[in-house]
């Protein structure tokens, strides 16, 4: 029953990898991959000596980041918030509104909140300029844009994030929380003794693979966002990638900027896994 799964993944995941070796090539559509004049690292050491793919890193970095740090928390609140809804058409409720923007394009999400803070006819701004007679560029300075980008990541994302969590509080054996009941447990005690313990497993191999792509800031939603007034903090690995392989045609450093991002996820992951074994709830 396993075999058609491991041959699509040799097939479409792996066999594909072949081509990682344009990183270390100065790849020529007329030398083909194997024909082009191999350059060993100097790709890599581009990158490396580069003032301009250095800060490409780093805005991966820091979006990223901050997209774990303030996104990761959000759908386990979610979790806990509905899992303590007893009515269950108002449950029903509540979860088709916050899945609901997980099914949306990053096209249609990235419209909503541009119409959203345009400082010319946005809502927002038109607000702002009727209560306090001015407006303000929010898509155009690099520090609401960066609140704009994760806040919008995590109104799309924390709503089907929690399904998981659900998943997990559902296994929670209920004699526990009658238990705790009878002893004089409040609710908020029920929360911090039973339930986060309870999904604390879940909770660690969720953060385990977010941190495994701390690299992997979501190219769709940075390209429908970002704008030249941003260009310094939004231009990230992705959009890099995108604009000097297809646009520039420079398939080499494309490739090596994809291999890096990978190699430097690979290690987080290892390390965020090591890390977790220590407590008990590695994933591996």
């Amino acid at each position: 029953m396993f075999a058609p799964i491991l041959v699509f993944f040799l097939i479409f995941k792996y066999y594909p990898m072949l081509g990682l070796v344009i990183a270390f090539k100065n790849y020529r559509f007329t030398d083909g991959i194997w024909g082009s004049e191999w350059i060993g690292l100097d790709m890599f050491k581009l990158i490396v000596h580069t003032s301009q793919l250095l800060d490409i890193v780093w805005n991966t970095f820091l979006l990223s980041g901050l997209s774990i740090v303030a996104g990761f928390p959000a759908p386990i609140i979610l979790a806990l918030l509905l899992n303590e809804v007893r009515r269950a058409w108002y449950k029903r409720t509540i979860q088709t509104f916050i899945y609901l923007p997980h099914f949306l394009n990053w096209v249609i999400i990235g419209g909503i909140v541009i119409t959203l803070f345009s400082q010319s006819n946005g809502p927002i701004n038109l607000w702002l300029d009727r209560l306090f007679g001015y407006t303000f560029p929010f898509l155009y300075n690099e520090t609401s844009w960066v609140a704009i980008f994760v806040g919008s990541g995590i109104w799309k994302e924390a709503g089907w994030g929690a399904i998981i969590y659900l998943a997990a509080l559902s296994s929670i054996d209920q004699s526990l929380y009658e238990a705790a009941g009878i002893d004089g447990a409040n609710k908020w005690q029920q929360i911090t003794r039973i339930t986060l313990p309870g999904i604390l497993p879940t909770v660690f191999i969720m953060l385990i693979l977010k941190i495994g792509q701390l690299m992997e800031v979501g190219f769709d939603q940075v390209y429908v966002l970002q704008n030249n007034a941003v260009a310094k903090t939004a231009e990230v690995i992705s959009t890099f990638m995108y604009k000097i392989g297809i646009q520039q045609a420079q398939f080499s450093l494309a490739t090596a900027m994809g291999l890096f991002e990978g190699l430097v996820g690979l290690v987080l992951v290892v390390t965020a896994n090591t890390i977790a074994r220590r407590f008990g709830h590695g994933l591996w």
